[in-house]
């Protein structure tokens, strides 16, 4: 069962780690090997800001700018009215405030959900017939729906989108994005059947060994570092449970290799 699995997992242990605003691990040669992020086909997940900057790959990035926020809400949900932005009593922060009914109107993080699902030793990749990253692969995987869980979520996205039935084996890792306001949760999985083929929102899908994975033609940072993790994982011989955040440089787009850093991974 999945939720004795979640309620024994040592990732509890760490929540004391995870809770200080000072925990700031950058990914670690032994999180991540050298030969890895050294590799043609698979580059560095610390990537400089620039593709054509002359700067060493294993110098320091600069600390990611602090981002405020600034609310897309232009009129009240509830009446209709014109929002302002402005920082309600108690708060700390600029909310969109409705100019007639006074109402504040919060908007938080989204959550995506996905699978990687594992097969004869490959995983199963989609490739994207819709925007952003039209034509590139991915894991299957998109937003949890209200009323379900993020278990039955990331197999709801399978079916949908490679026509996969699966169960799920454990949770693999969560990823935080913050300057997109995601927060990514992929769990292992394996077919029912050996049955999958193209949904709507997918071009083609297919199984790909570990030494086969598109590394160039990947779709988002967030399956970018849960491939290369769950690579290591397994050539190490040893699957592990992750947490990192993704830090974005602003403006990139969802695609670019070269748009992103990563901190505070632990691995357990």
């Amino acid at each position: 069962m999945l939720l004795p699995l979640l309620r024994s997992h040592p990732l509890l242990h760490h929540a004391a780690r995870l809770s200080s605003p000072r925990t700031r691990l950058l990914l670690r040669r032994d999180a991540l090997p050298l030969p890895l992020a050294r590799s043609p086909s698979h580059p560095p997940i610390r990537m400089a800001a620039s593709s054509g900057s002359n700067a060493s790959s294993s110098a320091p990035l600069p600390p990611p700018p602090a981002v405020v926020h600034k609310s897309k809400i232009r009129f009240c949900p509830a009446c209709g009215s014109p929002t302002k932005l402005a920082i309600p009593d108690g708060d700390e922060k600029m909310r969109a405030i409705c100019s007639s009914c006074g109402r504040v109107h919060y908007e938080n993080p989204k959550m995506v959900v996905g699978c990687l699902v594992e097969h004869d030793n490959k995983v199963l990749l989609c490739r994207r017939k819709i925007e952003p990253a039209y034509g590139l692969w991915t894991l299957p995987a998109g937003y949890l729906e209200v009323g379900e869980s993020t278990a039955e979520g990331a197999s709801r996205e399978t079916l949908e989108e490679a026509c996969a039935d699966v169960e799920i084996v454990s949770p693999f890792a969560q990823l935080d994005i913050p300057l997109i306001g995601q927060s990514y949760i992929i769990f292992r999985a394996r077919l029912k059947t050996p049955n999958f083929s193209p949904g709507p929102e997918s071009l083609e899908c297919a199984l790909f060994a570990l030494d086969d994975i598109p590394f160039d033609s990947l779709a988002f940072s967030s399956i970018i570092v849960t491939l290369r993790m769950y690579t290591e994982d397994v050539k190490s011989g040893s699957i592990k449970f992750h947490y990192c955040t993704i830090n974005k440089r602003l403006g990139a787009s969802p695609s670019d290799l070269r748009s992103f850093d990563i901190d505070s991974h632990i691995a357990v």
